[in-house]
């Protein structure tokens, strides 16, 4: 079925040939065509491939990795944040400046009347939980591999425990080959059927710490499992503490085809479902993790909510 693909793309000569295929301009789309058809790449042409991929990986971390772990990082240090702190955790800078108001001219001291500092935690515990639940459908091939590249910056973060779970009628759980988002995506079998209950299922079987979870599904909806099914595992994950998100898709070509009356249906249960460009991901992963209101945060950046 692969070879005939590439027959009928017309990418059987770029496969063939390592140099011409090392000429051209890589972009998303192509690491989504090259990921999906890998397993009829010669044997001489896969360095070559590989190679293109890891440029697209790396050019996609410089533009978005520091401002994802730096939303994350201000979002779980927010929410940290207590006025009871002990005397070891007190952070001085943020108390003296809230305490400037009350500096006394005659004594040239600040009297601190409140104390800013962060509760504490094990050193060794993560603070957050996020579940990625990424479509692995051929729809879905743009949204994959910026899933794998934000997925793999997000695992670098003690604060946050992170699982990347691909899923088309199987799932698969890939959180180990986080650590290199090229291996994770020559991991994938883009294409194929879709069972979306069976992957949520399998990301509510992660859950430890519901309300210090977030849970993104990143899929189109069209669902070849049960719907009905699906449905009530979101409505139980929401009412335990979950946040829930529901991406229709994670890519620069904007909102996808995707069933709207189940995106309608997943929204009313409290898990809003809208397309989110990776640009916008950070902030949005950070409004989740501040357990902030992520619906009413679309609709103020102008992305309208599933219906």
């Amino acid at each position: 079925m692969q070879k005939d693909a590439v027959e009928r793309l017309g990418l059987r000569q770029l496969l063939l040939e390592p140099e011409l295929l090392s000429s051209v301009e890589p972009d998303v789309s192509l690491v989504g065509t090259l990921v999906s058809l890998s397993r009829a790449i010669p044997e001489r042409t896969r360095e070559t491939a590989r190679a293109v991929v890891r440029k697209v990986v790396e050019d996609i971390e410089r533009k978005l990795a520091d401002r994802l772990l730096a939303a994350v990082h201000g979002a779980i240090d927010r929410s940290r944040r207590t006025s009871r702190p002990r005397l070891s955790d007190v952070d001085w800078n943020r108390t003296i400046r809230k305490n400037l108001r009350h500096y006394q001219p005659d004594q040239r001291t600040v009297v601190v009347q409140d104390l800013v500092g962060n509760s504490r935690r094990s050193r060794q515990a993560s603070l957050r939980d996020v579940v990625l639940l990424v479509d692995q459908s051929g729809s879905m091939a743009e949204s994959v591999v910026y899933s794998a590249v934000l997925g793999a910056s997000l695992a670098s973060l003690k604060a946050v425990d992170t699982k990347l779970v691909v899923f088309d009628t199987e799932v698969v759980d890939l959180t180990e080959q986080l650590k290199d988002p090229v291996d994770l995506l020559f991991s994938t079998q883009l294409g194929g059927g879709t069972d979306i209950n069976r992957a949520v299922a399998y990301g509510q079987s992660l859950v430890r710490r519901p309300t210090d979870t977030v849970m993104v599904l990143i899929s189109d909806l069209y669902e070849g499992g049960v719907a009905r099914e699906l449905q009530r595992r979101v409505r139980e994950l929401v009412q335990s503490g979950v946040t829930v998100v529901v991406l229709l898709a994670l890519s620069d070509s904007g909102t996808p085809a995707y069933d709207h009356e189940l995106a309608a249906k997943l929204s009313e249960l409290g898990a809003p479902a809208f397309a989110c460009t990776p640009d916008r991901f950070p902030d949005l992963l950070a409004t989740a993790l501040r357990r902030e209101d992520v619906g009413a945060w679309a609709e103020q950046s102008g992305i309208p909510v599933g219906r």
